[in-house]
Formats: structure tokens, sequence, C-alpha cells
């Protein structure tokens, strides 16, 4: 089931998400919503909390090369921590909760995340490049951050005017 994906000022986007205990069929059920929420949006990565739910769950599906997201590629993560970055990139980012907006951010270039899978089991991953971007991206939502915290002051001003604009449109 596709759900509603929350959207910048929502004061939910800026809570700090809650450690999964239970594996169970209404975890499965989230995950499952989450996935064909982000391909309906056209996301590459989705985090719990941007379907309204407070928990350190977030699902990354970066397209191949000829822009295909097949569903073996997914990775779901739940309770994920990065235990090692080091390297600078940056990157343009854009969020499905910010919509219409992209800029640079700078991220760490290589990162090791250990995260759970869907069952509870221990997954570890080493990534980098635009793959490490979408996991930083998506983590700090589950730390109630969201990538236009990251901008200079007057990006984040241009932010604000484009944002303020775009509201008056509506």
């Amino acid at each position: 089931m596709v759900r509603e994906v929350i959207t910048y000022p929502n004061k939910l986007l800026r809570e700090k998400s809650k450690d999964v205990v239970k594996f169970d069929d209404e975890l499965h059920t989230l995950l499952d919503d989450m996935y064909e929420t982000m391909i309906a949006q056209s996301g590459v990565g989705l985090a719990a909390i941007q379907v309204a739910v407070p928990l350190n769950v977030l699902i990354i599906l970066i397209p191949d090369e000829n822009d295909i997201q097949a569903k073996d590629s997914l990775i779901e993560a739940i309770n994920p921590k990065i235990t090692h970055k080091d390297g600078i990139q940056v990157f343009t980012e854009g969020c499905l909760s910010v919509p219409g907006f992209n800029e640079d951010v700078k991220r760490a270039q290589h990162i090791i995340v250990e995260y759970q899978d869907r069952f509870g089991n221990n997954q570890k991953m080493e990534t980098e490049d635009f793959l490490a971007v979408a996991w930083q991206h998506e983590m700090d939502h589950l730390e109630g951050h969201l990538f236009i915290e990251k901008l200079s002051l007057m990006k984040r001003k241009k932010f604000e005017k484009e944002y303020k604009k775009s509201q008056k449109s509506k």
C-alpha cells in the first residue's frame, strides 16, 4: 500500500526515531509499504519517519545502469549504525520530504554500516559514492534531520525563499 509522504515543515520530520524491537508482520508490512511508496514517488531511499512512523527503519534502492530499480537489489535496514566513515564527496541531493528542491551536500565518501534485516539478522555493508550518500541521507532522517540543514546560510536562505514562493503558488 502506498502511504503518504510527509513533507517539510512537518514537525514529525524533526523527531528522533526509536529502535525496532519486534521483527514481526507489522514491520514487514511497513517495509513493503515503504517500498511501494518509494517507487510510486520515484525515490531512491525512504526512512520510516517520512511515512509518519518514528522507527529506525530505512530502505534504499539505487537504479541500475538501465535506470531500473530491481526489487532484489533493495536494501532494508533496521536499526542502522555507521561504524566508520572517511573521505569527502559533494553530491546534489533531493528529498521526497522536501519536494522540488535539490542542492549540493558534503558527506563522507566511504562508510561502513551495521544494521539488521527484516528478520533481525545482523548485516554489515561497506560502500562509497552515491550509495554512501543515500545511506547518510536516510540515516539523517532517523535522527530528525533534513539535508537542507547541511546547507550554507546563503543556500539555506535560497531554499526558504523558494519554499515560501512554492507555498504561495498552491
